[in-house]
């Protein structure tokens, strides 16, 4: 589980002034990040948010299909056709975002329209984080996102993450490499990933 890496997110939306659940339990499944902002004109802002920070990724994010994994495949097996391929993301997609029992809890929560977000750093195939973004996903970079906490411009200085980013920015300051990736990294490598 990639507890370190959803709590330096979780801070990232808390310093934009998001207010967030994070671990929702349905069943066998979980939900890594849920959030909710007031916006001026009186509406909500909604994000669903799964976190899958990885150092050195060995396999694919999305498992191999249910059919070949019937037959026998591994269901992280590294051998995919292209269409294997297409077919393990809209079923990684469908089960982490859009199964009945995750959307009949989030429109409890607040009715109306949730986003659909993925938060990565090193993967193995871009080509899969094309095919995830297709199916109406967002991408969002851990770099970026230790970029921005770095950055003082958001609504809120510190939240509740503020004591274990200051201690990973502490600890990264490594030679020639940028800063943004060695804490990146650091997130990355303590998630066990």
């Amino acid at each position: 589980m990639a507890l370190l890496g959803e709590e330096v997110v979780e801070e990232w939306l808390n310093r934009q002034g998001y207010f967030t659940i994070r671990g929702v339990k349905i069943g066998v499944d979980e939900i890594d990040l849920l959030a909710i902002r007031p916006t001026p004109e009186g509406t909500l802002e909604r994000r669903h948010i799964e976190v899958q920070v990885s150092m050195r990724p060995i396999s694919y994010i999305c498992d191999v299909p249910k059919k070949q994994q019937r037959e026998g495949r591994p269901r992280n097996s590294a051998k995919r056709s292209e269409e294997e391929l297409l077919v393990g993301v809209r079923e990684w997609v469908e089960k982490k975002f859009s199964r009945p029992r995750k959307t009949a809890l989030l429109q409890r929560l607040a009715p109306g329209t949730w986003s659909s977000e993925l938060v990565l750093h090193n993967v193995k195939s871009e080509g899969e984080v094309d095919l995830i973004r297709n199916c109406g996903v967002r991408i969002h970079r851990l770099t970026s996102i230790v970029h921005d906490l770095r950055d003082q411009s958001l609504i809120i200085q510190s939240a509740s993450g503020s004591n274990l980013l200051e201690l990973i920015h502490f600890s990264s300051t490594m030679g020639d490499r940028k800063i943004d990736d060695a804490t990146a990294d650091l997130i990355a490598n303590k998630t066990g990933k």
